[in-house]
């Protein structure tokens, strides 16, 4: 007589969601399986469950020691980064840091209003604008703005007026739609990357705190980027604030301006609940990308074929993290401009508009060079 019994839960046809949700993440853990399977199938079943039927079909979880593995690689030669094309200084450029005539033609109509009401201005705003792109990229204080531009405090108030209205945002907005084009990329992105970045502080007063983790005294940057790098959402806080509560700022701001996106990246700094919130309320998968070496979560390693995800580590031991690398590569563009390196601010939305400005100078030589 055939034996008999309570069904399994899990089928055979919906093993292979388990399976796929494996693959597309190595170090993920089981209860973000279990919620990632109860998503796609409905099922909500217990912890062991899965780890029973991923043993039926030959997938195991191992320690995160037996999953690296470092060569030593040998040393290249000295690579350095700046190039004539760094170094283009057009005829028309006072300083290298001011728009040439191809850039400010792209992004003029946004700041001059030649049909508005009013007198015409007196001070050219492509001026104005040099001066903002000079202040961000040498990080000088406005009183000490050389003379060739206008007084500091027309270009002061200009430049928080600008902010205020989103120019900067709207002119990155516009470049970034421009180069994502140029790529051959759609314009509304569907993946995403979510990082901060603690910074120091001036004396000069403002929002403030202290980031135990990184031992820094100032702000936080929270960034979300698209696949490419290119800023999507920027949001400045004290660096107090823990980053799964920073997150939640941003991201929604993130899904108003692109509700395209289906998957946030994240690292473990927002795991756990945070990232169960974030797909809750936003209505997207927030993935956890984890270091291969944590050794609290281990990878899962298929015994029926040979494990192609195997990382390899370079000469010092460093690990390219998926899609991670993305967001800390933003944050090296963002700190060529020297006004970010410190925050001389006192208002958050000041400094929010330097980074939307850094970010479109940036794209503007990309797509004029």
């Amino acid at each position: 007589m055939a034996r008999t019994g309570r069904p399994p839960k899990i089928q055979a046809e919906d093993s292979e969601h388990l399976v796929a949700i494996v693959e597309s993440d190595r170090t993920a853990t089981l209860d973000e399986i279990r919620q990632e399977f109860k998503r796609r199938t409905g099922i909500d079943v217990h912890e062991q469950t899965i780890v029973k039927t991923l043993g039926r079909l030959g997938i195991r979880r191992v320690p995160s020691d037996e999953a690296v593995v470092v060569e030593r690689a040998e040393p290249g030669p000295p690579r350095y980064g700046y190039t004539d094309a760094h170094r283009r200084h057009a005829p028309e450029q006072t300083y290298p840091s001011c728009l040439t005539d191809a850039e400010w033609a792209r992004v003029c109509d946004l700041f001059e209003n030649p049909g508005g009401r009013g007198l015409p201005p007196r001070i050219s705003r492509r001026l104005l604008v040099d001066a903002c792109c000079y202040v961000v990229r040498t990080g000088c204080a406005w009183r000490m703005l050389p003379a060739h531009f206008p007084r500091w405090q027309n270009v002061y108030r200009t430049f928080r007026r600008w902010g205020e209205q989103g120019k900067f945002e709207q002119m990155h907005d516009r470049l970034r739609g421009q180069w994502r084009e140029r790529v051959a990329r759609n314009d509304e992105p569907t993946a995403a990357v979510l990082d901060s970045q603690s910074t120091r502080s001036s004396p000069q007063g403002g929002t403030s705190g202290f980031d135990a983790g990184k031992k820094v005294k100032g702000r936080k940057r929270h960034l979300i980027v698209d696949a490419l790098g290119l800023l999507l959402a920027v949001s400045v806080t004290a660096a107090s604030v823990q980053d799964r509560d920073g997150a939640h700022p941003v991201v929604a701001s993130a899904m108003t301006k692109y509700p395209t996106i289906q998957t946030l990246f994240v690292d473990t700094a927002y795991a756990g609940q945070c990232a169960q919130t974030i797909s809750q309320c936003h209505g997207i998968r927030a993935q956890v990308v984890r270091h291969p070496a944590n050794r609290n979560v281990g990878r899962w390693i298929d015994d029926r074929q040979p494990d192609l995800f195997t990382v390899q580590a370079d000469a010092k031991g460093f690990v390219v993290l998926a899609k991670r690398w993305v967001v800390e590569r933003t944050h090296a563009w963002n700190e060529r401009a020297r006004r970010l390196i410190m925050y001389h601010d006192r208002l958050t939305q000041v400094s929010e508009a330097w980074v939307w400005l850094t970010e479109a100078r940036l794209l503007l030589r990309r797509l004029t060079t």
